[in-house]
């Protein structure tokens, strides 16, 4: 069974949203965007679609979590390499991203994490399993 992961978070600023995570090198799928909807692809089997917040509320039927208070997900994407976490992660920064202290390098696990623009946490990470 062949299974697609669709990540659905809202934002304040669907425009600035979708430039902030083309400068990380995400694409976003014109057939499914819309001004209140931008389908970023992260794998062929893994979505992000970024909902401005009223578009959002109307899927959850409740209030957003206020991300300044409270975590609703952490996004967790893994890499190739180290370099490719360094990589996204000073690009994130770059686009305005919120920087998160880097957590224990685990050896076979090495991580870094920041929070969007909308404060969404996402964290990079390379696992080598032979060095565990």
């Amino acid at each position: 069974m062949s299974t697609t992961t669709f990540v659905n978070l809202p934002v304040r600023d669907l425009a600035r949203a979708t430039e902030f995570f083309t400068r990380l090198g995400f694409s976003f799928d014109p057939r499914a965007t819309s001004e209140r909807t931008a389908c970023m692809v992260i794998s062929d089997e893994a979505l992000a679609m970024l909902h401005v917040e009223p578009r959002f509320k109307e899927f959850i039927g409740q209030e957003i979590t206020d991300t300044s208070r409270a975590r609703e997900v952490i996004v967790g994407l893994t890499t190739d390499t180290r370099e490719q976490v360094d990589d996204l992660v000073e690009r994130a920064l770059a686009a305005g991203a919120q920087p998160l202290p880097d957590p224990p390098d685990q050896g076979f696990m090495y991580m870094r994490a920041f929070r969007d623009l909308d404060g969404h946490q996402w964290s990079f990470l390379h696992m080598d399993m032979s060095a565990r």
